[in-house]
């Protein structure tokens, strides 16, 4: 809920997401789909809309988006129609895109997002179609002149349609942060915002609480969380304030403004029939055959909320932990394999250490500087006492920083831990000599200044002492036993 000045309104949310399909070539074409390629270097006779060429359907890119329904636990529709949507743009050379409208490939489905507070919600997903992507006008290459970049025309997308569901921009970023996790886990998407193959248009509208919708407003071609957060919330207050100025909301397509925080005009919102939308007579309607959709129901990967649930039954792990390791499917490999004798102390070095020495160094977990089975290793040392855990830490650094096993620092750096009660004892003396002061003090009733004693002899020891046999030895010596 937002509060206006007249009291409070309900924001209502559905995300469009654009999905770059992963696949070797475009829907139509054989042509390339490598990103960063020199421009109109991927573009075949079809993505050039040359006279008499025909398109081609390919099966792979059907595959994937099949896939990605039954990932949503959405309904494959086994016969679709690619259909016309008719309009007319530098970058759209046959002036026309295929995509499909009335009759998608994939129909109603849902996703499960888990809310900071513990409980569960679903958000239900209209529709997923495949269509062609555009090419890529270019503004900035030349004082007065705007080039066009065909290599994106006719690459596979996915719209991911969701129903009006969401209710703040906090829901959006965790809808977003799921369908990306899910994607990425079937491997139909990479999910780089950043390269442009996951990309969301926001429909945003406001009304009372309990009342009809109001007049929605679409926010197009936001490529990042951050973005389609602060865009949602302004336009939310936008509508808002307009509205209680006893103002109507014109029904329009806007452009979020990164630079400045705010969305603008575009164009009016077109509805269906501006596109004149008709099927296209090229492409015979699409029929899957079902014992091949349930080949591939068979062979889908753990995905998330599966693995959520073992991770949690297995491994003896909070529903809250289980949660950030299997957001990436890397992250979850790296735990797993990182496990061993101990799941609780491997996620907790997963989701503490690591997770700060890769956020430092800017790179991804399959990346990472320490492998798993070295994480692992070091686990398995601060268990058996060969360190300590407050030396783990000193370990793990240097781990990070050359990539060495943790043995082999332990041994280069003489960093074994003391286990020797006369050795340990000899060190209490020490100290307890050293601080007869205190000592008196403590005896006094002074009872906080136990830790630091502790501190003075894991000092001496330069932090190689067994904790356990310090407390033990101290508390002995402390006492006059």
């Amino acid at each position: 809920m937002i509060e206006g000045r007249t009291g409070p309104w309900e924001t209502v949310i559905g995300l469009e997401v654009h999905a770059q399909v992963i696949s070797k070539a475009k829907l139509f074409s054989g042509a390339a789909t490598d990103f960063g390629a020199e421009p109109n270097t991927q573009v075949s006779p079809v993505d050039a809309a040359f006279p008499g060429m025909l398109p081609v359907i390919n099966r792979f890119c059907v595959e994937q988006a099949v896939k990605t329904g039954l990932g949503l636990n959405a309904k494959i529709e086994l016969e679709s129609v690619f259909e016309r949507k008719n309009y007319f743009y530098p970058d759209l050379p046959a002036g026309y895109q295929i995509s499909q409208y009335q009759q998608p490939v994939v129909g109603r489905g849902k996703v499960a997002l888990d809310m900071p507070d513990g409980t569960t919600r679903e958000i239900g997903i209209t529709r997923l179609h495949l269509e062609q992507d555009a090419g890529k006008s270019l503004h900035d290459q030349h004082p007065t002149l705007s080039y066009v970049d065909l290599n994106r025309a006719g690459v596979a997308l996915m719209e991911i349609v969701s129903e009006p569901d969401l209710r703040s921009a906090e829901e959006a970023r965790i809808y977003l942060r799921k369908l990306r996790s899910i994607l990425r886990y079937l491997g139909t998407c990479d999910g780089n915002m950043e390269e442009g193959s996951l990309r969301c248009d926001c429909n945003v509208s406001v009304r009372r609480p309990g009342h009809p919708y109001g007049i929605r407003c679409e926010i197009k071609n936001l490529n990042s969380v951050r973005f389609v957060m602060q865009a949602i919330e302004y336009e939310a207050r936008r509508q808002i304030e307009l509205l209680e100025e006893g103002g109507v909301i014109d029904q329009q397509t806007r452009l979020f403004d990164s630079a400045r925080g705010i969305t603008r005009p575009m164009r009016s919102k077109e509805e269906a029939h501006d596109y004149r939308y008709f099927p296209d007579p090229d492409l015979l309607p699409l029929v899957l055959d079902p014992e091949w959709v349930e080949r591939l129901r068979a062979e889908l990967p753990e995905l998330p909320d599966a693995k959520k649930v073992r991770f949690v039954s297995t491994y003896g792990l909070s529903s809250d932990d289980a949660s950030v390791l299997v957001a990436e499917k890397e992250t979850a490999l790296f735990f797993e394999r990182a496990a061993g004798h101990d799941p609780k102390a491997a996620a907790n070095w997963v989701m503490g250490d690591l997770f700060g020495a890769l956020n430092r160094l800017g790179v991804g977990i399959d990346e990472s500087p320490v492998s798993a089975e070295q994480l692992g290793a070091l686990i398995d040392l601060i268990a058996d006492g060969t360190i300590s855990g407050r030396l783990g830490k000193d370990v793990f650094a240097e781990m990070v920083a050359t990539g060495t096993d943790p043995a082999a620092i332990i041994e280069a750096k003489g960093l074994r831990q003391v286990t020797d009660e006369g050795a340990i004892a000899a060190a209490i003396d020490t100290v307890l000599a050293a601080q007869a002061e205190k000592v008196a003090e403590y005896h006094a009733g002074r009872d906080k200044l136990y830790g630091f004693f502790v501190g003075q002899v894991m000092r001496a020891t330069q932090g190689k002492a067994n904790p356990a046999l310090v407390n033990q030895l101290l508390k002995e010596k402390l006492s006059g036993k």
